[in-house]
């Protein structure tokens, strides 16, 4: 098959991908995950309507279960916004990508993707000019490079509506956890119903202004089922579930005790002058969809 050889440089052994491959799996995933929510997001809203103490709050959750239930089956998008395409690319340093640029190989997969999908096309070409580029690209693509011979993908199409509410604080370190606590607080009460809650709460703390908001963008990615491998970021994930879900904002904005499924957080060293914190939220439609080639 066109990705499953190897060749030897200066004896080191290269696996070869085909970008080709990378095409292929990415056009299926963008499918993917704007039909069917991952296992772990479905669970929480699930649980949440069983929980849910306010009437309406649970009329409104019930009404989401049975709206995965006919995108899943139906094979339609779960949102009428299905996003701007965020992939985050782990590629071992022993590949070799053949046949193309890895980033043209992407874009054309979000290209097919988008269109044999049926998926609506929310991309300008020019942030002011806002032309529709008609394709959904470009996506927005992060890149790492790992140990191994193998590519991690990673593809979560991201709905502006919760977007538009997210924030970056450039907090000063003598704010402490507390002032964390307290930005991502005050950021879910400025979305209120706005992000379509219940909300997935990305946090990033520490690194740079940058830095920050790719870890709150790829805290969104984790399963919510996870919890950090940190004890203090244990208890502080627990935290904030608790005292967001006690603002009674609700499922819709309409009141009751699920205003988020979950909310993650990821920390990086950064600077002994700053304590950079963003706050990335997302609608109770998170998603994402995995593979490994």
């Amino acid at each position: 098959m066109y990705f499953l050889y190897k060749i030897k440089m200066k004896g080191v052994i290269m696996r070869i991908v085909s970008a080709t491959e990378i095409t292929k799996n990415i056009k299926e995933m963008c499918i993917e995950a704007n039909i069917v929510l991952s296992s772990d997001v479905k669970e929480k809203i699930c649980k949440s309507a069983k929980n849910e103490s306010s009437v309406l709050g649970k009329q409104i959750l019930e009404t989401l279960e049975e709206n995965m239930e006919i995108a899943e089956k139906e094979q339609i998008p779960i949102c009428q916004d299905t996003g701007m395409t965020v992939v985050f690319v782990k590629i071992g340093q022993e590949v070799h990508i053949d046949g193309g640029f890895i980033g043209d190989a992407i874009n054309q997969g979000i290209r097919e993707g988008y269109q044999e999908g049926y998926l609506r096309k929310s991309v300008v070409k020019d942030p002011i000019v806002r032309v529709n580029t008609k394709d959904n690209t470009p996506g927005v693509i992060h890149y790492e490079i790992v140990k191994g011979d193998k590519i991690e993908i990673t593809v979560a199409p991201k709905g502006f509506g919760s977007e538009n509410m997210s924030r970056i604080c450039m907090l000063k370190p003598a704010d402490g956890i507390e002032g964390v606590k307290q930005a991502v607080i005050e950021t879910v009460k400025l979305a209120g119903p706005n992000a379509c809650p219940p909300m997935v709460v990305g946090v990033g703390i520490g690194g740079t202004f940058e830095k920050c908001a790719f870890l709150a963008k790829k805290a969104l990615a984790r399963n919510l089922n996870e919890t950090s491998e940190i004890s203090y970021v244990q208890e502080l994930e627990k935290e904030l579930l608790e005292k967001i879900n006690q603002l009674k904002i609700g499922p819709a904005g309409l009141g009751g005790s699920t205003t988020v499924l979950g909310v993650n957080v990821e920390t990086y060293p950064t600077h002994i002058a700053g304590l950079p914190v963003a706050i990335n939220i997302c609608c109770h439609v998170n998603r994402h969809s995995t593979r490994v080639i």
